[in-house]
């Protein structure tokens, strides 16, 4: 009887004598599994992103944001525009009211919403265009956790005496000023046609899918309205010390607003309180459309390579029926055949999965090095792909395997 380490040995000496045989024999299932292994990494690496920076950007970290309309990735449809669009404003008395409620809460905010105008920032003649002008109150920065590289942010003053005063993003700071070495704070620069002077430079906030975070202009939310008039979606953002407050913050600045809005026991709220976990979720429930794709494009790549294997296992117990007649006849038993022909299957089906994962990690870096899609490779997606892999070899091994076991040694071995 074999052992094992001869079976494997004979495995690999059969494979390696026919490299590009096999390598074409396992184009399909490398192809396959690389496929896997780079979309899962693609989609797992933006899930994270999306958690890790953009909800974290967009509502800010231990937060919720009390809106008009709910945070979603795409578009409404129309009768979910229409029940939307029929909600009234979301206004400083919002604010109050939800402020009331929550006296432990480290920061209310009231800024302003949808749609965020854009303008040009001109200074002397230097232009920076399409730069996002929000206004806001004074907790908003606490909010987001601004830092300030250059003098100080909008304060309750400013709001209160409607200063036209304006905190500029980093790089708006940086492309009319930075190549001159000229201080931002105390210049004046026009927003929206209007003078406003600059009392600040936030720090750096980094990119994010290559979209810059820092292309903004921050004005008091008094200024703002007199400039653009009220917008029709104010939001109204809380900062908790804790990220464990945030469901207790949530219950009672919607139990307050519904009490302040009138709204009877059973009526549908008419704004939406939610954190950053909503945009997560909204973005997860689009890559389980991906998700469920993926296996059945897998599939039908696994099953042709698994068909490949079989062919070509075949062709080699017709390559090989003398050499099976001649070790039957000195004694190998038909359970030995069938062994060596099922552990070339496996290996060559083994070494598919491991070029595949290996292609696919190599694919999921050039992605993520060229472009602003983050890759992630997961570990259990290596070990599904490995797993494909062995259990191609062990499906479509058997037929070949048992017919070369299945062969008689005297008509074998007058095979020529």
């Amino acid at each position: 009887m074999l052992r094992s380490a001869d079976v494997l040995g004979m495995a690999v000496g059969q494979v390696t004598a026919n490299k590009l045989r096999s390598f074409f024999t396992l184009l399909g299932i490398i192809v396959s599994v690389a496929f896997l292994v780079a979309v899962v990494a693609i989609i797992e690496g933006m899930n994270a992103y999306v958690k890790e920076n953009i909800a974290g950007a967009v509502v800010g970290s231990n937060a919720f944001q009390v809106r008009r309309t709910p945070l979603q990735i795409g578009m409404f449809d129309d009768e979910s525009w229409k029940r939307v669009s029929r909600r009234p404003r979301v206004t400083a008395d919002d604010a109050d009211a939800v402020r009331a409620a929550l006296p432990d809460a480290q920061a209310v905010a009231l800024t302003s919403g949808w749609p965020t105008p854009m303008s040009d920032v001109i200074w002397r003649d230097q232009v920076v265009g399409d730069a996002l002008v929000f206004g806001i109150t004074p907790d908003y920065q606490m909010v987001q956790d601004y830092r300030f590289a250059l003098g100080r942010g909008i304060s309750e003053v400013d709001v209160l005496q409607r200063r036209p005063v304006c905190v500029l993003g980093h790089d708006i700071a940086k492309k009319l000023f930075g190549e001159r070495g000229l201080e931002p704070v105390g210049q004046s620069v026009r927003v929206a046609g209007q003078r406003c002077e600059i009392i600040g430079v936030a720090s750096p906030k980094g990119k994010v899918l290559g979209q810059s975070f820092d292309g903004f202009v921050l004005l008091p939310v008094s200024y703002h309205e007199m400039l653009y008039g009220r917008r029709l979606t104010a939001t109204v953002s809380v900062k908790m010390y804790e990220a464990a407050d945030v469901a207790s913050g949530m219950a009672r600045a919607e139990e307050a607003l519904r009490v302040a809005r009138r709204l009877r026991p059973g009526q549908e709220s008419n704004f939406s309180v939610e954190t950053a976990e909503a945009l997560v979720a909204f973005w997860k429930n689009l890559t389980r459309v991906l998700f469920s794709i993926i296996p059945a494009m897998v599939g039908i790549g696994i099953v042709v390579g698994g068909i490949v294997i079989m062919n070509i296992m075949l062709m080699s117990v017709s390559e090989r029926t003398r050499e099976i007649g001649i070790r039957k006849a000195i004694g190998a038993r038909a359970r030995d055949i069938e062994r060596q022909f099922l552990a070339e299957a496996i290996l060559l089906s083994s070494l598919g999965g491991v070029l595949g994962v290996l292609g696919g990690w190599l694919f999921a870096t050039l992605v993520a090095a060229v472009s602003p899609l983050p890759a992630r490779i997961t570990g259990w997606s290596v070990a599904v792909a490995m797993l494909l892999g062995a259990g191609v070899g062990v499906l479509f091994g058997v037929y070949p395997a048992r017919r070369a076991a299945m062969l008689d040694p005297i008509t074998a071995m007058r095979q020529e």
